[in-house]
Formats: C-alpha cells, structure tokens, sequence
C-alpha cells in the first residue's frame, strides 16, 4: 500500500521519446552546410532513425544493461584448453549490431561518408559511447589498410559491411567484420616507438611471427587487430587475424581485462603474442607511418564523441530546469542558471560546428583539406576533449543531487568524460603534435590561416585573436613548454571563426566574447552581461 505522507510533485518527465538527431540544432545546421544537397533527404532520413532509436527508452534501457554488467574474460574452457573469449551481456551485441547496421564503420565506402557517419556517431554516443570505441576503430582501419592495394581490397569490404557477425570464425567466412587495435606497451605509453614486441620473417612472403605484450588492446572480441612490432628493419605496422583462415585460432592471449573508470560496457584488454601469425601491412620500418591514418580518424572520433557525450549531459540539465521550479519559478528563467546552461551550450555547438567541418575535409580529400586535418586534428582533439569533463560535470551540478545519483544518468556521462582525452595520446601528445606539423608543415598552417581567414572582419574580438595567434606563432623557440598553450588557441580560433561564419549572430557573439575577448569567467555560467542569454538556452532545448 502506497504511503499518504507526501505526493511526488515537481520533478520532469523522463528525456526519453524523441530524436536525438532533430532536436540538436547545431547538429541538423552542420549536416546540411556540409553535406552535398542530392544526398540530404536520404542523409535526413537515416539520421532522424538513428536520432529516433537513440531517444527511444528500449534503446537507453540496453544503454543501461550494458554499462551495469560488463564484459567478463574467459581465459580456458572446461577442458583447460585456451580460448581466450570476452563475454558481453546481451545489450552490448544489441547496440553494436544497431551501430554497425546505421553506416558507422562504413564513411569509406559511400558519397559524403564522412559527414553522414559523423553525425551518427554525435548521436550513437548519446545512447552508450562503450560501444563506439570498436565502431571507431573499424572505421579508422581503412586508411591503415589502404597502404597495402591487396589487403585493402580483402578487408575493406568486411569493415565498411553493415553486417554485425559476432561469430568467432575466419573473416573470409563473414558478411561483416570488426577491426581492434594494439599500440601502447608498459615500458612506453604514448612513446610506441619504445615498443619491444618482436617480429620474425616468416617463409610466406610479407608474413611474420610475433612475440611481445600490449598493455592496452581495444576491442579485444575482434576480428582482427593493427599492431606495431619490431622487425628486422625497425617498428612495423602488422595485421593480426584473431581465427587464421583453417579455422584454428592465432595465439593471442588475453591476460586481463583493465577494470577503468568508465567505458565499463567496453573490452580493454592485456595481451601476449606468443608465436602470433601476422601480416605485413606497408613496408617495414615505416610502422608508425602507416598506422597515423588510423590514428587520425580515430583522433576525430575523440572529438565527435566529446562532442556527443556534452550534448547529452547539456540536453538533461535544460531538460530537467525547463520543469523543475525553485525559488518561486522555473529553473530554466533564472538568470543565473540561464547564464550557465547557455554557457554549456555553447561549448557544446562549438564542439559540434567543429567537429562536422573537419569530417568534411575527410570528404572533401583535396590537398588543401588534408593539410587542413594535420593540425587542426591534433588541435580538435586536444581542446575538444579537454572540456568535455567540466561540461559534464557542471550539467550534472544543474540537476543538484538529482544529479549525483546514477538513476539520473549524469555519473556515467561525468565517469566517460576523461576517456577521449586519453585516448589516442593524451593532452601533451597532442600539443607536442601541433608544434611538430608548425616546424615541419608550412602548407597545414597556411590551410588553417585559409580556413579562419574566411571570417576575418566580422567580428573585432575574433580578429583580434586571430592577431594575437599569429604574434605567438612568430617565434617557436623554447615553444614546447607552451605547446599547450598554442593548441587550445588554434582550436578556440577555428571554433569562433566557423561560428562566425555559420552560427546564429547571438551563438557566434557569446562565443567571441566569452571565449575570443576574455570577457568571461573562468567557470561556466559567467558569460557577459549583453549575451542572448534566452536565446542559447532555447536554442540547446532538446524538446521544443
């Protein structure tokens, strides 16, 4: 029998019910700048399914599945023969069958690919981002691949597939495939070219035997696996196959899976190669080389999934001040909760505006663009990902102890929120990046002057930036200690210029003033007195 002491009152309806992708403003006006005008209906239409599916409360129910049980390491079975399996709940398989099935391995294969996938993936990474990260890299394999015509035309096929084959079998068997990754070793980190694991020629031409440990694999269940290892002319790039092709397993074996902060739903594992077959993929001693293409579409994955995991943790704090009343109204008409939710939506749409333009140089593939990608990646990556954790944690501030708890949601967001910025070289390789492509890339900084000279004029604070970039710029020595310093401002300077460009006046003038003309605090919620307040919030609603 229900108690009588109190009826529940002023709390909002759950978010659920809606398209994710129709009801982000910032994303729909990208999609649409971007993408080639005979593909927009059928681009719309695919969107706001996966927009639909990932508002849908079945879908945020599997979200919640998967995040709560995670994945478990089957190292032997019965009979005490390996075979190093990783078990997921069923959720997981749910979600990444729907992922692969919504074109997010398959930008490569079809026309504005890159635009398309990325906005899914804003989208996907609402619903649970532990699944993205083998979508991600089976997106990203391609170029790796593509170094090699033969083992392109063999692979390419399987990854760019729609299919989700969980299956455990040889990949010449399946309809589609899932691709891993395995760099980083204890004794190194980010510095892979510290790695040790060994590679010996075998008889079969471009063939070899591997022996070493990974202390980091992603995605671990896949089908098959990049991976650097030494050979006899230096750090090479290889593919390991997890089942060879007579059906027998490859040695790769599963130490332990790393129990992390958040990504739980997701498999990171340790493991050792032991006599592992592998084939050579590009020449060898040009590892690295060959592998930084995948390393730079995954970097841009690492922005749009920031981008995606603050759009979530923004969309519930006006969701929820739109109907909880405190103080005598509504959350969402005080003025200082006003100044803070469109603070956070700011950084959200410049997250977006920016992530969106760079998957259109992907598209676009001219000189100019990919000169464009070598240093506003690294710079997009390292800014972008930076901001994703005050974001979360602030929008969690906005729900008050509501959202402290994990019925809310806002601990998983706030627990995911670091991962990007790790991921794929923390904040420091990043910066030291930038400054590498500015000593030895003339052409990539004259693309970005370019790119953020098309908004020169329109706004004084963004010139003035613009200024001031160009100043620090002039003399580079003694610049890694700043190196930091010089990424954020490339990045704060593309986001305001394509702001300018593209966003409504009243986003583009908070943005230069709050983040361009130092007329801000240095918390959210402390934009300048004249800024469209009103306006920005509206503008972030995620139901109208």
């Amino acid at each position: 029998m229900a108690g009588s002491t109190h009826t529940v009152t002023n709390q909002p309806p759950p978010l659920l019910g809606y398209d994710v992708y129709g009801a982000d403003r910032a994303l729909v006006a990208a999609v649409e700048r971007h993408l080639d005008p005979e593909l927009l209906d059928e681009a719309r239409g695919e969107l706001s399914a996966l927009g639909r599916a990932a508002g849908s409360a079945q879908l945020q129910e599997w979200a919640i599945q998967a995040d709560e049980n995670p994945p478990t390491l089957r190292t032997h079975d019965r009979y005490g023969h390996r075979v190093d399996e990783v078990e997921f709940h069923p959720a997981w398989h749910r979600l990444l069958g729907k992922g692969v099935g919504a074109h997010l391995t398959a930008a490569w294969a079809r026309p504005g690919g890159h635009v398309r996938r990325a906005a899914g993936f804003v989208v996907w990474t609402q619903v649970e981002a532990g699944n993205c990260c083998p979508l991600s890299m089976t997106h990203a394999a391609v170029p790796a691949l593509r170094t090699d015509p033969e083992l392109a035309a063999e692979w390419e096929p399987r990854l760019t597939s729609t299919v989700y084959d969980r299956e455990t079998r040889p990949a010449r068997l399946k309809a589609g495939a899932l691709f891993g990754m395995a760099m980083t070793e204890k004794q190194g980190g980010s510095d892979v070219r510290a790695n040790t694991s060994s590679a010996r020629p075998l008889a079969q031409d471009g063939t070899y035997e591997l022996t070493g440990h990974k202390w980091f694999c992603s995605a671990p269940m896949s089908d098959a696996f990049l991976v650097l290892a030494r050979a006899p002319e230096g750090l090479t790039c290889f593919l390991v196959p997890r089942v060879l092709d007579d059906g027998t397993r490859n040695p790769f074996l599963l130490q332990r899976l790393k129990d992390k902060l958040g990504n739980r739903s997701n498999a990171s594992a340790e493991v050792e190669f032991d006599g592992t077959w592998a084939r050579r993929v590009g020449e060898e001693g040009r590892g690295v080389q060959t592998i930084m293409g995948m390393v730079a579409a995954t970097r841009l994955d690492c922005v749009l999934g920031s981008a995606g995991l603050m759009r979530a943790a923004v969309a519930q704090a006006v969701h929820h001040c739109a109907y909880r009343e405190a103080f005598g109204g509504k959350l969402l008409d005080k003025p200082l909760m006003r100044n803070v939710l469109a603070d956070l939506a700011l950084e959200t749409e410049a997250a977006t505006t920016l992530g969106l333009r760079l998957a259109a140089a992907y598209d676009d593939g001219g000189e100019q663009e990919r000169a464009l990608l070598r240093i506003a990646v690294p710079a997009a990556k390292y800014w972008v990902t930076k901001r994703c954790t005050p974001v979360t944690v602030e929008a969690a501030e906005c729900l008050g102890g509501n959202g402290y708890v994990e019925e809310s949601g806002m601990p998983r967001l706030v627990r995911e929120s670091p991962l990007n910025s790790v991921w794929e070289g923390a904040g420091n390789v990043q910066a030291l990046d930038v400054l590498r492509v500015l000593r030895r890339e003339p052409q990539a900084l004259n693309a970005y002057l370019h790119e953020v000279g098309q908004a020169r004029g329109a706004d004084h604070r963004l010139d003035a930036a613009i200024k001031d970039l160009l100043t620090d710029l002039a003399d580079l020595e003694g610049a890694e200690a700043r190196a930091r310093r010089l990424a954020e401002r490339f990045a704060l300077v593309l986001q305001g210029a394509l702001l300018v460009r593209f966003a409504p006046p009243e986003v583009a003038d908070a943005f230069c003033a709050g983040r361009l003309g130092g007329d801000a605090g240095s918390a959210f919620g402390t934009l300048p007195h004249g800024a469209d307040l009103g306006a920005l919030v509206e503008r972030a609603r995620p139901l109208s």
